[in-house]
């Protein structure tokens, strides 16, 4: 695949960590930005045991390059301790640019990344979005395969999306030793995935999987913290109704939920598409506020009544109420809940994504066949 013009925000000189999921580009990025950087990458051997044994030696190496203004350290996660080092070397006040990427924050935490607070940003890669590809971007295929750039870029993108739930998602979390049966995990994974686009309910998850519950909690928090997955919390601001208290929960692309989610009998085409369709719309929303770096955040919103709109896009940039159907054509009851929102906040501006062809406006909802909506966040 040609290199796609990424939409997030070069930085010229604030250091910065980049955070985004095993495949999202992360290193192709910087070395398409950052060509004259000086690169350690921790995935390979020779770099991995130089630095795990001796952090000090990225200082040598940087005062040994002092013609050189940026440092690149990819997969930091994997020698947690070389941030110390690296935030010396940000102390010294040289004009130097430390780039750090990462596909887990899970060590990062442990260590506290909190040593460089004030001195790097925080910036997130993510899987391609649809104004990125342009013309390449074709919904069903983005639904069926998603739109990582390493699967995307594979000969065989469904044999790759495959080889990544089996290499990535599983080798990963054994190889970092994050939990010593790696069968329980495998089976919460396929029942989680099951959750997608919904509330999560614990309990039954861990009835289903036959482990406690204290293990279910453990093990989407992984999944959040190597940023595969991701929880949305419940909009209350100034909450006029009685509220649903649960979050939602969904999978960091629709094609890893495809590939995760297994079809049985009892199941309705209608019902894993239309999943899909809103995690990917939850995934381009989460992009496009990362991205445009907007001072917003995330939520949904549920009534104990049954009145729900799948994402509230709220803060001082935007407020937004945003509802996905898979459908074509739009039905009275699929305004419902944005109706119900809009008598609570009319300052929201609504909108109503569909499979159908045609823009319309409905009581000041704005109709918007989904392909067109989520070009337009590029």
């Amino acid at each position: 695949m040609e290199l796609i013009k990424r939409e997030l925000k070069k930085e010229e000189k604030q250091s910065f960590f980049l955070l985004g999921p095993r495949g999202t580009g992360k290193s192709t990025y910087i070395k398409s930005e950052y060509p004259d950087a000086l690169l350690i990458d921790l995935l390979q051997p020779d770099d991995f045991r130089a630095y795990s044994s001796k952090p000090e030696r990225f200082r040598e190496l940087v005062h040994g390059n002092p013609d050189r203004k940026t440092f690149v350290i990819d997969e930091v996660q994997k020698v947690p301790d070389l941030l110390g080092v690296v935030h010396g070397l940000i102390e010294e006040k040289k004009g130097r640019q430390f780039i750090l990427t990462g596909s887990s924050a899970r060590k990062l935490k442990r260590t506290g990344v909190n040593l460089l607070a004030g001195r790097a940003v925080m910036k997130h890669l993510h899987p391609f979005i649809a104004g990125e590809l342009g013309g390449k971007f074709i919904l069903d295929e983005a639904l069926q395969i998603g739109l990582v750039p390493l699967i995307l870029g594979s000969a065989e993108p469904k044999e790759a999306l495959s080889a990544y739930v089996d290499l990535y998602i599983k080798e990963e979390i054994k190889g970092e030793g994050l939990t010593r049966n790696i069968g329980n995990f495998t089976r919460f994974l396929e029942t989680i995935s099951f959750s997608h686009g919904s509330m999560i309910n614990i309990s039954n998850i861990a009835r289903e999987c036959q482990i406690e519950r204290k293990t279910v909690e453990g093990y989407i928090s992984i999944l959040e913290d190597i940023l595969l997955a991701f929880r949305l919390p419940v909009f209350q601001k100034k909450a006029k109704r009685s509220l649903v208290s649960h979050p939602k929960f969904y999978l960091f692309d629709a094609g890893i939920f495809s590939a995760i989610r297994p079809a049985g009998p009892a199941d309705l085409t209608a019902d894993i598409a239309g999943a899909a369709l809103e995690g990917l719309v939850a995934q381009h929303l989460r992009a496009h506020i990362d991205y445009r770096q907007l001072d917003c955040q995330l939520y949904f919103w549920r009534t104990y009544s049954g009145n729900e709109v799948d994402f509230i896009v709220y803060g001082k940039d935007l407020f937004w109420a945003i509802e996905v159907k898979a459908g074509k054509d739009v039905k009275p009851e699929d305004l419902r809940g944005l109706r119900s929102f809009a008598a609570d906040f009319p300052q929201a501006k609504s909108y109503l994504l569909y499979r159908g062809k045609n823009r319309l406006e409905i009581d000041g909802i704005k109709v918007f066949p989904c392909a067109d909506f989520l070009m337009s966040l590029a």
